[in-house]
């Protein structure tokens, strides 16, 4: 008999979503001719972690909702989730000084840019990986427990994704590696 029901099983559609939102902020900072890129747009940053300032920074969030199939015997399996990813990416707008400066900081914008899109893509990664937990829990001899355990993987994805976004930092320099850079 669980021979017959394991197609069955298979077959039963499950329903993932998951869902993203990019916003994108700016500060502005303000660059006399002959003046140092660096330090107007250390003056400029709101961005300040651990007594140390950055000209860039990605911010997001996971957010995760499911819904499940309680059997008549009372066992609970996962038969649909939502998985929402918010995250913002916050980086300098330069105002003034020379074409040679403003062409410099465009270069750097544009890694400093890509430096910040590699954490969002980690924020995306989490979403996904997360989605795809909840919905490979196998099922559970009630909800309660199903609640929990689907919570726990969850959880336990979103650690993993935070600890790679702090890996991807250390091994790019803060984007050091990656061109986003600056030595005035």
């Amino acid at each position: 008999m669980k021979r017959a029901l394991l197609p069955l099983l298979l077959a039963a559609p499950l329903h993932a979503e998951v869902r993203e939102q990019l916003d994108y902020r700016h500060y502005d900072a303000h660059l006399e001719t002959h003046a140092s890129l660096r330090q107007a747009l250390n003056s400029a940053s709101p961005i300040r972690l651990d007594s140390q300032t950055y000209h860039g920074f990605t911010r997001w969030q996971v957010e995760w909702r499911f819904w499940w199939r309680e059997a008549r015997d009372g066992r609970c399996r996962i038969e649909r989730s939502s998985t929402q990813l918010q995250a913002s990416i916050t980086l300098p707008r330069l105002h003034g000084g020379d074409a040679q400066q403003q062409q410099r900081f465009a270069r750097y914008l544009a890694a400093l840019e890509e430096h910040e899109l590699g954490h969002y893509r980690i924020g995306q990664a989490a979403a996904q990986a997360i989605d795809t937990a909840l919905l490979a829990l196998p099922e559970q001899a009630d909800c309660k427990t199903l609640e929990q355990q689907a919570n726990a993987r969850a959880h336990a994805t979103l650690q993993r994704h935070i600890e790679r976004e702090h890996r991807y930092d250390r091994d790019t320099g803060h984007g050091e590696t990656q061109g986003a850079w600056l030595d005035d």
